[in-house]
């Protein structure tokens, strides 16, 4: 079972994105705030969850968390600030919307910037680690499958609901065939270096 809590005793809130490597759409971010003593065999890093159990995951953790939160950075504003900053601040918005302010933030990566007066450690595959950093996982994860798959609906050529917006062979040959589209992040690599000079 995941690690119930950094140091005992204190608020910590754990914080995760979801969508860094994809090509078109936000980056989503949770912070999650767990009972300490929280326990549940079924949570851990989102990526080693089907749909399914996350989808089941998050029912849960919404209802047990003491607080939580989800928010965006959209595309537009990826292109102009870059995916980090863009994946901190989207990680920074959540923590501000908890009803209940942290005294410890837990971030997965390695990277992040203070946030006011918290203190916070940066933890690699963090998700795998601690409970509240995996619940965080989970939200940001179907929180933002759920709106990409919603974009799908007006972008039907790109799949959206299967690739979510990842650099797949189907999604890169969709580019290639109808060209970009308004929710695709333009300062990314939307195709090889081979296929960009031959799309040109």
């Amino acid at each position: 079972m995941l690690k119930q809590f950094f140091e005992s005793g204190k608020i910590e809130a754990g914080c995760d994105e979801a969508g860094r490597g994809c090509l078109a759409g936000p980056v989503f971010a949770a912070a999650v705030i767990l009972p300490q003593n929280y326990k549940n065999e079924l949570l851990n890093d989102s990526k080693q969850l089907s749909e399914t159990k996350r989808n089941i995951l998050r029912k849960e953790i919404e209802t047990d968390a003491l607080s939580f939160a989800v928010a965006s950075v959209d595309n537009i504003e990826i292109d102009k600030i870059n995916i980090l900053n863009a994946s901190i601040k989207a990680m920074q918005l959540a923590v501000e919307k908890l009803k209940i302010t942290p005294e410890l933030l837990l971030i997965d990566g390695n990277r992040f910037n203070k946030y006011q007066n918290i203190p916070h450690h940066c933890i690699i595959k963090g998700d795998g680690i601690y409970m509240s950093i995996a619940a965080a996982s989970i939200l940001a994860k179907t929180y933002r499958d759920e709106y990409i798959s919603k974009l799908h609906l007006q972008f039907p050529n790109y799949q959206w609901d299967k690739n979510k917006g990842y650099p797949t062979q189907s999604h890169r040959k969709a580019i290639k065939q109808f060209g970009s589209c308004e929710y695709h992040r333009k300062s990314f690599r939307l195709l090889p270096e081979i296929e960009v000079s031959l799309f040109d």
